[in-house]
């Protein structure tokens, strides 16, 4: 999830498909969706649905079920996907890194060139390099070589956890600030740091360690998105339809991927960034994210987000403070690991039409009776901000026969792209609308990127390089549970126990010791 604080932009792409600049539309031919009287009369308005309508329990505080094991229990019963918990913040992970719109909900569409994304669009991991050390160089160790600098990391305190590298005032310096969002994304960040430390130690020999380090964890990064996480979430056909990947003959044997999806989403120059992706059907991320998280051993049921309590010491997840063991992350719970097990991993909320309370009164906007505070009020906001057309005229345009809505629910494309999902995909996978608007755009800036692995060696695998091997060696899970590995940061238990010194143990007072052996001036 990303969230605009304060930068004030104008919201216009021209509605021209051939516009090239940083954002753009698919589908600008089509009609902007705004409801009517009538419709707004029949679900009430946009804040009342996204409050009444968009919430999993009406009434209930993130903390209510946190505490409450009977609701959580009914609650994950009924909304529970079989996805792990985890890929929901990679989700959040990957949309930092293509797309960054800072501009205030309400902001009015006016000038052509004025919506400008903050991140490349590209899967280059520019929120975790920055603009790399020589442009930023408070990211990176001093001590380390100019052609092998390593990042900072920090350290949670009486521990020998690891943290993100932090200020006086607990903010951490990486490469884009909405990664310490929430505790999750912030360890995620983390492990990346790690991981690249890690494949640095491991190219020592290279000519070039740092840039060696940063083209393999690149790409294994590259090969997660399309092969481990959109694959969980996209419909198998269009999934498989959007990147082919087809057998190549003699001489040389191998693969050679091609775009199946270039009629929704091309480009003349560069890759650009589709609205219709970017503030719609992107955002399926949302109705993923749970009510609340058990972290750890020593970490309780933590709400994500919690409105009633603020601070540095709110017991929610909450990021932009400096990490503690009992909100530190033990991945076995949050990814299928080795030592998974029991009911673990958690698992990510179904895509579908609601979200979890927490989402109902986010905490970064002052008073939770704003209904700006509503996440689902601000996407359905946004969209009509923006401009976006209605989900069934985008089926429609797409030549799929759009899922029924009721009069009672808005045509937004956002709240669309979850109808569907929720209804074709039964909340485990994105519909045919969604998908291809995912899919098209995800392979797109894959092959748009001249430095992806697809683009510089179609044949790549992670398998083929031997840092990898080392830490997946005889596993088939590539993908995320192998960033985690490479990174070192705790998976199990026994991890946590090694590095959580144990409380000492009272000692039973000797003979003559006790309450009269104190001091006579006591």
């Amino acid at each position: 999830m990303s969230h605009a604080k304060g930068i004030r932009l104008s919201l216009d792409a021209p509605r021209s498909r051939h516009y090239q600049g940083p954002f753009g539309r698919l589908f600008g031919h089509l009609e902007p969706w705004r409801p009517s009287a009538a419709e707004l009369t029949a679900f009430g308005g946009l804040e009342k649905f996204a409050k009444d309508e968009m919430v999993e329990e009406r009434g209930a505080s993130p903390s209510d079920i946190a505490n409450n094991p009977e609701l959580r229990e009914e609650l994950d019963h009924k909304f529970n996907s079989s996805i792990p918990a985890g890929y929901t913040y990679f989700g959040q992970f990957v949309d930092h890194d293509v797309t960054f719109d800072a501009t205030p909900l309400g902001a009015r569409v006016q000038d052509p060139q004025g919506l400008h994304n903050f991140r490349t669009p590209r899967l280059d991991l520019d929120n975790v390099y920055g603009r790399g050390p020589d442009d930023q160089p408070y990211l990176y160790q001093n001590d380390s070589p100019g052609n092998a600098k390593r990042f900072l990391v920090g350290q949670i305190e009486a521990t020998e956890l690891k943290d993100l590298p932090r200020n006086a005032d607990g903010r951490a310096l990486i490469g884009d600030m909405r990664n310490d969002e929430n505790a999750i994304v912030s360890q995620l960040q983390l492990a990346f740091l790690l991981a690249h430390n890690t494949l640095v130690e491991e190219a020592k020999r290279h000519p070039e360690p740092f840039k060696e380090a940063r083209r393999q964890l690149t790409w294994l990064y590259q090969w997660t998105v399309w092969n481990d996480f959109l694959e969980r979430v996209l419909d198998e056909e269009i999934w498989q339809r959007a990147l082919s990947v087809n057998k190549k003959s003699a001489p040389n044997p191998g693969q050679v991927s091609s775009l199946g999806l270039e009629h929704v989403y091309n480009w003349k120059h560069q890759p650009f960034m589709p609205l219709e992706f970017a503030a719609a059907a992107y955002r399926f991320g949302h109705s993923m994210v749970r009510n609340e998280y058990q972290t750890n051993e020593f970490g309780k049921h933590h709400a994500i987000f919690d409105n009633a309590k603020t601070g540095k010491n709110a017991a929610d997840l909450r990021g932009e403070r400096a990490m503690s063991k009992e909100r530190s992350i033990q991945w076995d719970w949050f990814l299928q690991m080795e030592s998974s097990g029991g009911p673990f991993p958690q698992r990510a909320r179904k895509l579908d039409t609601k979200l979890s309370n927490a989402l109902a009164s986010l905490p970064f906007f002052g008073d939770g009776d704003i209904p700006e505070n509503v996440l689902a009020f601000r996407n359905l906001k946004r969209g009509i901000d923006l401009g976006l057309p209605s989900g069934p005229d985008v089926a429609r345009a797409l030549g799929y026969e759009p899922v029924d809505l009721t009069d009672k629910e808005p045509k937004a494309l956002w709240y669309y792209i979850l109808k569907e999902a929720e209804v074709k995909g039964g909340g485990q996978k994105l519909g045919k609308v969604g998908s291809t608007l995912v899919g098209a755009v995800f392979a797109g800036l894959l092959m748009g990127d001249k430095r992806s692995y697809l683009n510089v060696d179609p044949h790549w695998h992670p398998s083929h390089e031997a840092a990898l091997n080392k830490v997946n060696k005889d596993k088939e899970d590539w993908g995320l549970p192998t960033i985690i590995r490479l990174s070192g940061l705790p998976v199990s238990q026994n991890d946590f126990n090694k590095l959580v010194p144990k409380p000492k143990a009272k000692t039973k007072p000797k003979e003559g010791e006790g309450k009269g052996s104190v001091g006579a001036g006591d």
